[in-house]
């Protein structure tokens, strides 16, 4: 299936406005970064203009090499490790400066590190529930590769909703997500389950990677044993030329059809459309959801 480059006409997003250019100035002067920027996302502007973040912690640099990602890889990030232990401090500084009430937290994946972050996860999620408890924290893991220890870590600092993203099907997973595994991720949705029941757990697929309609299907039923409450689905976009193709745009109707047996399946909330990522629209999403 040859490439495609050029976006159906829905993908037609505003310029950031004086309230997105803001905050970016903002989370220039405190050091802090977002998925948003780094990942490119194409609803930056209306995210951004409505106070929605999504947080990127543990440095700007991973040490997995996924195909659709745009955040730089290295085998042994050579990091500023003074200013990581000042990015909890100075996150929480953001969230209370901006008012936030629904913060998401991802990362980098940092194999290189013992614990693959959670420590680092937790410390973020502490110091901005000590902004306000009533926060509601989104902490999007990576699969710290199946080390319970880490999982455990982050549950205790009693994130709102834990989010891993399946990302794609099983069969494209060689080649788009070398470093990863497809059991393994939803080893990862179920041990949270049988770790902390109560908690909202979500993951995401992207589409247009040149997977078929069964296989999502398949994907989605594999994530439904898993125990995963919330799904997302949303059209990959190459963020730059040296990352995998798009192999195909999905269609609006494809998209309603793939949330109507999302729904089927009996997951508690589904976002499913173009412009939709993981993050987007987080708090809306989850809602309607109740963490006991």
């Amino acid at each position: 299936m040859s490439p495609i480059n050029r976006l159906p006409p829905w993908f037609r997003q505003d310029i950031p406005d004086d309230k997105a250019l803001d905050l970016m100035h903002l989370f220039s002067e405190f050091g802090v970064h977002t998925v948003c920027q780094g990942a490119k996302c194409p609803n930056l502007g209306y995210c951004f203009r409505n106070k929605k973040v999504t947080f990127m912690i543990l440095g700007e640099t991973c040490t997995r090499n996924c195909k659709f990602c745009n955040i730089g890889t290295v085998l042994n990030p050579k990091q500023n490790r003074p200013r990581l232990a000042q990015e909890p401090s100075l996150i929480s500084q953001v969230v209370k400066i901006l008012g936030l009430r629904y913060v998401v937290i991802t990362s980098v994946t940092r194999d290189d590190l013992e614990d693959r972050g959670a420590r680092h996860f937790a410390k973020t999620i502490e110091l901005i529930h000590g902004v306000n408890k009533e926060i509601k924290i989104e902490a999007l893991i990576p699969d710290f590769r199946g080390r319970i220890s880490s999982l455990e870590c982050v549950l205790a600092a009693r994130p709102f909703v834990v989010a891993h993203n399946i990302e794609t099907v099983k069969r494209l997973y060689r080649d788009l997500r070398p470093d990863a595994d497809y059991g393994l991720s939803l080893g990862i949705l179920s041990r949270i389950k049988e770790l902390k029941p109560e908690v909202i757990t979500k993951s995401s697929i992207m589409l247009g990677l040149g997977e078929t309609e069964q296989e999502v299907i398949e994907t989605m039923q594999d994530l439904k044993n898993a125990e995963c409450d919330i799904l997302t689905l949303g059209q990959y976009l190459a963020p730059s030329a040296r990352n995998y193709p798009v192999k195909e745009f999905i269609s609006i109707e494809q998209f309603k059809k793939y949330q109507d047996t999302a729904k089927a399946f009996g997951f508690k909330s589904v976002l499913s459309g173009p412009l939709v990522r993981s993050s987007y629209l987080a708090e809306e999403t989850s809602g309607e959801l109740a963490y006991v």
